[in-house]
């Protein structure tokens, strides 16, 4: 049987480049979060979702940035994925990286509704600490039989 749409949600923290000027941290940072109604979902319910964070540095070293999606239900928090990318060496040059991720989470059960969050963070102790420039953006949508 085909896969139907269930719902979508964005959540646009920052629309355009250079829009805000946030230093990245090792305390992982909210940057979306979204809802999804799944109440009509059958029995296989899959949610997938893309998340774009904008970080700009003059890099002198590699600088991993870690994307972290939990899924909310009831209070409880899950982690469904994460991804590290590092920032690419650089010469001392002002350098601009979008990093966009995308994954799925298969869910056994339904909740009826259910909640994500993105978060980005750095490792402590770096030289270099990059900054959150923008765009920004989480989407996530479920899919069900």
């Amino acid at each position: 049987m085909p896969n139907r749409l269930i719902d979508s949600q964005i959540s646009q923290n920052v629309s355009t480049a250079g829009a805000v000027s946030i230093p990245a941290s090792a305390t992982p940072a909210l940057f979306g979060t979204l809802g999804l109604n799944t109440a009509a979902a059958g029995p296989n319910l899959s949610v997938h979702f893309t998340a774009t964070v904008t970080l700009s540095a003059v890099v002198a070293v590699l600088v991993p940035v870690t994307i972290t999606i939990f899924r909310v239900v009831g209070g409880v928090s899950t982690l469904v994925y994460s991804a590290t990318e590092s920032m690419p060496v650089g010469t001392l040059l002002l350098t601009t990286d979008v990093i966009t991720v995308t994954g799925i989470d298969l869910l056994t059960t339904n909740p009826g509704f259910v909640v994500y969050q993105a978060f980005v963070s750095i490792p402590g102790g770096l030289a270099v600490i990059p900054t959150r420039v923008g765009p920004e953006s989480f989407e996530a949508v479920a899919y069900s039989d």
